[in-house]
This record gives C-alpha cells, sequence and structure tokens, in this order.
C-alpha cells in the first residue's frame, strides 16, 4: 500500500511528536521529594495530610508525585526527617501526637508508630545519629522532650526539661521551634514570655520577652543546661537553624523583624555575633541555611518573601543578597510560614503558604545566593498549609560544607 505525500507527511509529524514527548518526560528527572502538612479536614482526612511532590532537577518546578496520605492525627504543623531521609516525623498539634513514617526510595511514605504528648508539639528536630527525637510542646508552658529512635521507631522519653525564664517561674511561656546542631553536641529551643509579650493584652511580667534555651547533650538522651541559658532573642523568636559547621545559630524575631545571630561555644553556650541584629522582611516566620552553609533565607509572612542572606564562614556574619533585578525582596504566595532548600544539590528553595494555599518555589543561584522564581510558581496545594521538608531522590550528592 503506498501513502500519499500528505499522509507520509503526517505520519513523520506524528512520530516526531511522540519522539519529543518521549524525551521530554525522560528529562523530567526527579532529584527530591517534598512533604507537605497540610492542617485543613478534607474528605479522606478529617485531621489534615502529607502531600507529597516531587522536584524537577532542570527547572525546580515540583509537580504532586503521590496521592496525599492522612497526617495520622489532628492539625499537623512540625514535620521532621532522619538523617538517612528514611525517616519522617510528623507534629500534630490538635491531638498532641507525633506520628512516624517511613520513607521509600519513590517517595512513599507509610505509617509506621505514634506516641502521645501530653502537650500539644509546637517544632521536631532528630539528632544527627538518628539516635534521639526532639520535641518541644506546649502553648503557654513549654516543655523541651528527648525521644529514643530505633531503626526510626519513636521510643520512651529519654529526658525532660521544662523551659522557664529565671526568676520569672511562674510566666506563661510559647515554645515555637527546637534544632540541634550538626555534630550533635548542643540542641536549642525558642520561646517567648506571653506574661511579658502579649499584644492587645495586658502583661504582667517585666521579664524579657524573648529567649533561646540551650543545652549540650549527654549520654542516653541527658540534657545539660548550658552556662548561662536561656539567653536573649529579641522579642517574639519564631523560628531558628544552625549552620551546617556548628559554630553559628540564627533566630528570627517575629516582633522586631530582626535575625539574632549567636557564636557557639564550649558547651553549647551562645554569644552574640557584634555586628547583629540583622534586618529581615516584616514578620519572619521561617530559616533555613544551604546544605554548603554558605546561603541562608527568611520567610516573612506579612509582605509574602523571602530574604536572602550570604554567610561569611569565618564569621558567621550575613549580608543580604540582591537579587538580579536589584531588590533583596523575593515574592512568594501569600504568608509564607515555612521554608526548606533542597538537600540533593543545594539549588532550590520552597516556601509553604498558609493563606494562599500553595508552595512557592525558587531558584537558588550557587555563587551568589540570590533567587530566581522557579518555572510555574507557585504551585497549588491542600488547603492551609503548614510545614514542608525535602528529602533527596536517587544517586544525588547531597550538598556539605567542611569547616
Amino acid at each position: 500500500m503506498k501513502f500519499s505525500k500528505l499522509s507520509q507527511l503526517f505520519l513523520v509529524s506524528m512520530i516526531g511528536l511522540v519522539v519529543a514527548t518521549l524525551f521530554t518526560a525522560c528529562n523530567l528527572v526527579t532529584i527530591d521529594y517534598v512533604f507537605l502538612a497540610t492542617s485543613a479536614a478534607t474528605d479522606k482526612c478529617s485531621g489534615g495530610q502529607i502531600e507529597t511532590y516531587a522536584v524537577d532537577s532542570q527547572s525546580g518546578a515540583v509537580r504532586s508525585a503521590k496521592a496525599p496520605v492522612c497526617s495520622g492525627g489532628v492539625t499537623p504543623v512540625a514535620l521532621a526527617v532522619s538523617p538517612g531521609y528514611q525517616n519522617l516525623y510528623v507534629g500534630n498539634q490538635a491531638d498532641k501526637t507525633v506520628v512516624h513514617f517511613s520513607v521509600a526510595d519513590n517517595g512513599v511514605i507509610t505509617a509506621k508508630d505514634t506516641v502521645t504528648l501530653g502537650t500539644a508539639p509546637v517544632s521536631l528536630a532528630v539528632d544527627p545519629s538518628g539516635n534521639a527525637l526532639y520535641v518541644v510542646s506546649g502553648t503557654t508552658s513549654a516543655t523541651l522532650t528527648v525521644y529514643a529512635l530505633s531503626s526510626g521507631t519513636i521510643g520512651s522519653p529519654t529526658s525532660q526539661q521544662a523551659l522557664t525564664v529565671p526568676g520569672h517561674e511562674t510566666d506563661l511561656i510559647v515554645p515555637t521551634g527546637v534544632t540541634v546542631l550538626a555534630n550533635g553536641s548542643a540542641v536549642y529551643a525558642t520561646a517567648y514570655d506571653l506574661s511579658a509579650y502579649n499584644p492587645g493584652g495586658t502583661t504582667t511580667s517585666t521579664a524579657n520577652p524573648g529567649w533561646i534555651f540551650g543545652f549540650s547533650t549527654g549520654t542516653g538522651g541527658a540534657l545539660i543546661a548550658s552556662a548561662g541559658s536561656p539567653f536573649k532573642a529579641g522579642v517574639k523568636p519564631s523560628a531558628l537553624a544552625a549552620d551546617p559547621t556548628s559554630r553559628f545559630v540564627y533566630v528570627t524575631d517575629f516582633a522586631s523583624n530582626q535575625l539574632v545571630a549567636y557564636g557557639v561555644y564550649s558547651g553549647g553556650v551562645l554569644n552574640f555575633l557584634l555586628n547583629g541584629p540583622f534586618r529581615t522582611g516584616s514578620e519572619p516566620t521561617s530559616v533555613a541555611i544551604d546544605p554548603r552553609g554558605k546561603f541562608m533565607y527568611v520567610s516573612n509572612a506579612l509582605d509574602s518573601s523571602v530574604t536572602a542572606y550570604v554567610i561569611d564562614l569565618p564569621t558567621g556574619t550575613p549580608s543580604t543578597a540582591v537579587n538580579p533585578t536589584g531588590s533583596a525582596t523575593n515574592s512568594t504566595d501569600t504568608q509564607p510560614v515555612a521554608i526548606t532548600v533542597d538537600p540533593a544539590l543545594g539549588r532550590f528553595v520552597y516556601t509553604s503558604n498558609i493563606l494562599g494555599n500553595s508552595i512557592s518555589g525558587f531558584r537558588l543561584d550557587p555563587t551568589a545566593g540570590t533567587l530566581t522564581l522557579t518555572q510555574s510558581t507557585p504551585y497549588p496545594s491542600g488547603s492551609k498549609p503548614t510545614a514542608l521538608v525535602a528529602v533527596p531522590h536517587g544517586n544525588h550528592s547531597i550538598q556539605t560544607v567542611t569547616p
């Protein structure tokens, strides 16, 4: 049978389209999975859910990768992953639970075990050895609890510390964050004194409002209060992060629109960096440091933006990175509340936007630390996204810095 020239042209065109489609599909290489906690009820998950997104290696665009999984509790607000990225921990505020999920190589998460706390979890962190889970919890009192981990499974508490302000032990304390140094030698938790800082309400205390509590880590999960702890941390600390060299800690101050920076000393003692604090956007909510320890990113809720900083490695001093448009402001969707940097290549930054019901994405310039929007950002998500974390996929290098 013979084809006409028109038929031949049509056939060639169709073959070319199929080949192009297959080529494009093959080029969608996933370098990370982003796990996003959404706190609103759905038909499937009345207590909120965990959504999984795949990160494209070339564009940084994210796409839904798996069906959402129920959070295992009610109102998920905090996420943490183990050092080997094989375990995900979800803090559910309303029913006071922490749920452990296993993470498969293809991004599938499976609920494994659950612990119930006495107060609502606020923030989670996993020890770099993978042997301890740190949970800061409470709404008007603050507690830091250490849980033993065995192959990811949550065990019994090994240590617990009430976070109180010396001389003001009866004040109402609201915890906001927890982090552990990369070398595992110390853990820090932020909180503010509601009795001393209560906009629109009455205050009953003369204490400094903002604090960061420091503990060195001992055998068996013991917490030893650092000399001089707690340390002043502005007015209303909202989040904190430690650099990969375990030499610096950074705290966002929601009320003062500032980034407070500290040097880390023996026993987990903190001292202010002399040239701080540093300006952020309005109402900073979260902070993340890239895996190389060169750049830092702060999400700002009120002006829906991300502020980028270059970290001077010898001194820890952050300086604002101006983007290619000549601005230090990188716009997100409405009200970002959490931020993360992709761990595989350290080339992309993402925020969860609680009022935008979305994820915003940025491409990170590995030389300058500046940000540009990823393709098609923002990406729609479930309602009221709160926390997000990323895990590397496949044989992609994990970027680190050498002290």
